[in-house]
């Protein structure tokens, strides 16, 4: 199970360690929504301002989220579905969509991580890409099994408990900055890289608007992780001495700067082809390829590429499942190997028809939607968002936010940025969350009744 027999008596696993902790939990927000999703999104929001607004909307949004769902984890000592419930069982469906949206967001998460191993692949053997994105994804098989390779790998990480967990991303991500520092250097090298460059740091584009405000907010809940029950679950084996605030700020900081490293990385390239920086995820998997191929030794550069997403995707994968095997110890009482199999097998086949949405089942919609952008849009636009809102309105009004304060500086910590974390969890972020959930409702209701 997760946890431990001492003395007779069952105790929670923990982190062996402080920084195994700090990787863990970076892993599991530095993911895709960092190294694809981000740059897209700078480069059809206008670059430097989008960065901006981002930078703050991680301060006023994304660590005040971070830092209670954290500080609610280790207070409880167990999974968000019972840490809720321990708190006031009238609230324990904030922790269920946290679970479930874990739970959704893995099933299509693998069959992306899926589409990474089949280009690790393509270009070890063939030193290029596949020759069509669009058509390899359309294919119903290949993508399948890449998609199953992908969540057994999740799976045979995440038997391992906190152990195999602390290691693994104590591996990948120093692993994952050096090979993004590897890339910037490529990239800013390249001649014409200096476009790219101004593009994301200079003020000078006026594709930024009302709508890339709200992307940014959305973006910065997306790419922490927040409201999925990961740092819920990873602050329940977070051992009483740690400094929470601190702990999310250094999370958070290395979770940005992957974002940002990301875009340099990118965009230099990008501009110095005189490719269209503001494509979709297209840009990953069409567009990037088409540099490597002009670039001298573009398929080394091509394999670290997308070694360094495959790793961003796995530790996230690994996050996400533990989030569910989690509840499943600790409510079914099943043990740690039948949690991970069985969720593996249920998580695999509800991404079957998410992958296979590019193909066969293409003509499949859902309220307008393909399966694949339906169970985004499930996860994105209603289940999170709802969970945060909630979390926010119980916890800053209902419960009161000093049983957390008290827990948070126990042990001699000192918040000094209590007042505004105050602040942040009473009005500032439950408003800024209800701002994306409209918005995104909104966008809905656009695509179900076009």
């Amino acid at each position: 199970m997760n946890h431990e027999a001492h003395k007779g008596k069952i105790v929670r696993s923990q982190w062996a360690s402080k920084m195994g902790f700090i990787l863990a939990t970076a892993g599991a927000a530095v993911g895709l929504g960092n190294l694809w999703k981000f740059p897209y999104l700078m480069g059809r929001n206008g670059g430097f301002p989008f960065l901006v607004a981002y930078l703050i909307f991680v301060l006023v949004l994304g660590l005040p989220v971070m830092i209670t769902e954290m500080s609610i984890g280790r207070l409880t000592q167990k999974n968000p579905v019972n840490a809720y419930h321990a708190i006031n069982k009238k609230v324990t469906f904030i922790g269920v969509m946290g679970v479930l949206s874990a739970f959704i967001i893995l099933s299509y998460y693998s069959v992306i991580g899926g589409w990474i191993l089949k280009y690790i692949a393509s270009y070890t053997t063939t030193f290029s890409a596949p020759a069509d994105f669009s058509a390899y994804v359309g294919q119903p098989a290949e993508p399948v099994v890449w998609h199953l390779i992908f969540m057994a790998l999740a799976c045979f990480i995440c038997y391992k408990g906190t152990k195999g967990i602390e290691k693994a991303s104590s591996v990948m991500m120093p692993a994952l900055f050096i090979l993004l520092i590897v890339l910037i250097v490529r990239s800013v090298t390249l001649p014409g890289a200096m476009s790219g460059l101004r593009f994301i740091f200079t003020p000078a584009d006026s594709s930024f608007s009302f709508d890339s405000i709200v992307a940014a907010m959305g973006q910065v809940f997306y790419s922490l992780s927040l409201s999925m029950g990961i740092t819920i679950t990873y602050g329940s084996y977070l051992r009483r001495s740690e400094n929470i605030p601190r702990s999310c700020i250094t999370v958070a900081g290395l979770d940005t700067m992957a974002a940002v490293f990301a875009g340099i990385a990118i965009f230099p390239a990008v501009f110095a082809f005189n490719l269209e920086p503001a494509q979709g995820p297209g840009l990953i998997f069409g567009t990037l390829p088409n540099v490597f191929s002009n670039m001298p030794a573009g398929a080394v550069f091509a394999i670290l590429f997308f070694v360094l997403m495959f790793f961003a995707a796995l530790t996230s994968a690994i996050a996400l499942l533990e989030c569910v095997v989690s509840y499943t110890m600790d409510d079914l009482h099943w043990s740690r190997g039948k949690s991970v199999f069985l969720l593996g097998v249920l998580i695999f086949l509800l991404g079957v028809p998410s992958s296979l949405s590019f193909g066969p089942l293409g003509d499949l919609l859902i309220f307008n939607y393909t399966f694949f952008d339906f169970m985004g849009v499930l996860t994105d636009n209603f289940l999170m968002p709802l969970g945060g809102i909630a979390m926010c309105i119980y916890v800053g009004w209902i419960w009161g936010p000093q049983r957390l304060l008290a827990h948070i500086e126990s042990d001699g910590v000192t918040f000094k940025l209590k007042k505004a974390w105050l602040w942040c969890i009473r009005i500032i972020t439950p408003v800024l969350i209800v701002i994306v959930t409209a918005m995104g409702i909104a966008g809905i209701v656009k695509v179900v009744s076009g």
